[in-house]
């Protein structure tokens, strides 16, 4: 995997301060620490900026507005993935419109896909 770069990190750094809507409510769950787990939102890592990512997992997360269905997207999402996990690090994909319906029901699935990782 390619090393991640300082414009890597500039954007990530920017990237945390224009999260989307779904983006920020997730986070407002997973920042409190949810069972002593820590996460990170705008993540570099390599070429990538994660979502969200949890350390001690090894998991990245990833919220998927409708964009992600369309053009080369899937593709990409898919090329991204494998990379990824030929590094050790799992990608869990949700979406949007679930984090914007109910996003303590979906950080709550996230603890629970988490605990049955150990």
């Amino acid at each position: 995997m390619a090393q991640t770069t300082r414009q890597t990190i500039l954007k990530a750094r920017e990237l945390r301060k224009s999260m989307s809507k779904p983006e920020i409510m997730l986070w407002q769950q997973l920042r409190r620490k949810p069972l002593g787990i820590k996460f990170r939102r705008q993540h570099p890592f390599g070429p990538y900026i994660l979502d969200f990512y949890c350390p001690s997992a090894k998991l990245a997360i990833e919220v998927d507005g409708t964009a992600h269905d369309m053009g080369d997207r899937p593709e990409r999402d898919e090329r991204r993935e494998r990379n990824l996990s030929q590094q050790g690090i799992e990608t869990i994909r949700i979406s949007a419109e679930e984090v914007l319906h109910d996003p303590a029901d979906v950080a709550d699935r996230i603890m629970r896909y988490i605990q049955s990782l150990r």
